[in-house]
C-alpha cells in the first residue's frame, strides 16, 4: 500500500483498526484472559487487563504479582497484532520474542503497549512494554513478526472464535 501523492507507506483506516480490534477482541482466548485490544491514533496496539483476576496472579512466588507467563502471552498478543498497523486484512505470526521482566506487575490493572521498530516487505521488528495499573513499566520485550502473503479470508475474523 502506498499513498499516491507521497509515495509513503498508507496506513490502515482508524476503522479497519477498530473492526480488527473488535473481531480479535472476541476471541475465546482473549475473552479468557479478560484482555482488550487496540490501536490508538492508528500508530501503536495497546493489550490491557482492566480487572486482573485470581487466574492471573502467582508470579514471583507471591499472590500478588502477574504471572510470567501471563505477561509473555500478552507480549505475544501486542508485538503479534503489530501487522494490522501495516494490513489488518493479511495474516500475521510472531516468530521471536525476547522479553526481560523489571519489576512484578501487581495491582489491580496491566497494559502493554507495542509499537513496529522497523520493517522489511515480509518482516516487523517490534518493541513492548508491558505497565502496571500505576503507569510503571515492569517489563520490555522486542519482537520479529512475519507478515503472510495470505489475506484473511472475506469475512471471517482474524481470530480464533
Amino acid at each position: 500500500m502506498s499513498d499516491s501523492t507521497s509515495g509513503a507507506p498508507s496506513r490502515p483506516s482508524q476503522a479497519d483498526l477498530d473492526r480488527y480490534a473488535e473481531q480479535f477482541s472476541q476471541s475465546l482466548t482473549l475473552r479468557l484472559f479478560g484482555a482488550q485490544l487496540s490501536f490508538p491514533e492508528g500508530r501503536k496496539v495497546v493489550v490491557t487487563i482492566p480487572e486482573l483476576r485470581p487466574e492471573h496472579r502467582g508470579g514471583a512466588g507471591s499472590a500478588s504479582a502477574v504471572n510470567g507467563g501471563i505477561l509473555a502471552a500478552l507480549f505475544d498478543y501486542a508485538v503479534g497484532c503489530t501487522g494490522a498497523l501495516v494490513d489488518p486484512g493479511r495474516r500475521c505470526a510472531t516468530v521471536q520474542l525476547s522479553m526481560s521482566f523489571e519489576r512484578a506487575v501487581t495491582g489491580d490493572s496491566l497494559r502493554v503497549e507495542s509499537e513496529i521498530d522497523s520493517q522489511t516487505v515480509s518482516l516487523l521488528f517490534a518493541t513492548a512494554r508491558v505497565y502496571d495499573g500505576e503507569g510503571r513499566v515492569c517489563g520490555r520485550c522486542q519482537g520479529v513478526v512475519k507478515l503472510s502473503n495470505l489475506r484473511w479470508p472475506a469475512g471471517d475474523s482474524p481470530a480464533v472464535i
